[in-house]
């Protein structure tokens, strides 16, 4: 199963409060789902966009996988609220899990852990 490390609070909007477009600077031709690792840096300045559903502090965790969404498209323009380009992975159907895996990220899409995946029960 292949994960995405993304920074805080972007992780938990994908998850929670309808973030269906991930900026990139880069493409891929990967599609299916993937698991959503928050990484372990959380950007204290981000804005989300007006009327977003905001994080409770508690609730946004680092270094861990918080849940799965499927890539459905990958965009150069976008009407989403969210799209910032230059690149837009169109996501679609999250699903958080009960409680956050602790797990170390890298960049790019990269495989899970076996044990982690093990643990996810999907």
């Amino acid at each position: 199963m292949k994960a995405l490390s993304i920074q805080q609070p972007w992780a938990w909007a994908i998850i929670y409060a309808g973030k269906d477009i991930e900026n990139r600077t880069w493409n891929t031709h990967f599609r299916g789902t993937f698991a959503v690792h928050a990484s372990g840096t959380l950007m204290r300045d981000a804005e989300l966009p007006r009327r977003s559903l905001r994080p409770r502090p508690e609730d946004v965790v680092t270094s861990a996988i918080i849940g799965f969404v499927d890539l459905v498209d990958v965009v150069k323009g976008h009407r989403s609220k969210w799209f910032q380009g230059p690149v837009g992975f169109v996501l679609a159907d999250p699903r958080p899990l009960c409680s956050p895996l602790p797990c170390k990220g890298k960049l790019g899409f990269w495989e899970m852990p076996s044990d982690i995946l093990r643990r996810c029960h999907l």
